[in-house]
């Protein structure tokens, strides 16, 4: 099913009655990805695609409110300015504060800068947007955000889950993130070929300039990309991984790093 409709700030929540009755109708997994395409054309209010479920792709050519994506369950949502729009896209602010507020799954593909505490409490989400406000990715558990642009101060305050990558070509996030419960690392392969990936998805759905300068020169650019990861998440990813290779349980080598 696809439709297109106009949007207004005054519309809040927008999918999420969709969303529930998808969940009421046909249970937790949703349904098959892109089933339910709906292409929104404005000024969205709170709570854009709030708890949607997969199966239903949420096209927003305009700008966002507060909350895009709270609770984000599964669905997709691609937020981009108009066409015809002047602006720069990677220079201005397309969407508010506090995006994918809980999500446990999902992917977000955002053309623009975002504000303030972007991927908060993310336990399962995948997100990319081309440059975020301060706080971001505070207290993520889970899930994967990609930022393509600038971040503010207090970067992966709390995090302990989930992966970040953020194209720092300047090297100067060190200087902006909270260093207590996350490390600072390169990207081994599989990291770059999912983020190639997932970059070349954003510049398709969203026809990001961004995406495409960084495709064109992906050799050199991937390099310059941070790999945040939350030390916690790093010890027992390790220990999964010596598990499978000595054919022992995994699940108790897991639960023996986690208590550290």
């Amino acid at each position: 099913m696809k439709a297109e409709f106009t949007i207004r700030n005054v519309n809040r929540t927008v999918g999420t009655m969709l969303g529930a009755e998808v969940t009421r109708r046909f249970g937790g997994d949703g349904l098959p990805d892109g089933t339910i395409d709906l292409t929104l054309r404005g000024s969205a209010g709170q709570s854009f695609g709030a708890f949607v479920p997969r199966g239903v792709l949420l096209r927003l050519e305009g700008d966002a409110n507060d909350y895009l994506g709270k609770g984000l369950s599964g669905g997709t949502i691609v937020l981009h300015p108009p066409a015809v729009s002047p602006l720069v896209a990677e220079e201005n602010v397309i969407a508010g504060n506090v995006i994918l507020y809980g999500a446990t799954g999902g992917n977000v593909f955002i053309r623009g800068l975002v504000g303030e505490r972007f991927c908060v409490r993310n336990s399962g989400a995948t997100a990319v947007v081309e440059g975020v406000g301060d706080h971001a990715c505070e207290y993520m558990t889970g899930g994967r955000a990609v930022i393509l642009g600038p971040t503010g101060r207090n970067f992966a305050a709390g995090m302990s889950g989930g992966l970040a990558f953020v194209w720092d070509p300047d090297r100067t996030l060190y200087l902006r993130m909270n260093h207590e419960m996350v490390d600072l690392d390169p990207l081994d392969d599989e990291d770059a070929e999912w983020l190639r990936s997932v970059v070349a998805m954003h510049a398709d759905l969203t026809g990001s300039a961004v995406a495409r300068r960084i495709l064109d020169d992906w050799w050199d650019a991937v390099g310059q990309f941070a790999k945040i990861f939350p030390k916690d998440f790093k010890r027992v990813e390790e220990a999964r991984r010596q598990a499978i290779e000595r054919g022992v349980d995994v699940d108790e080598a897991i639960m023996a790093a986690a208590r550290g």
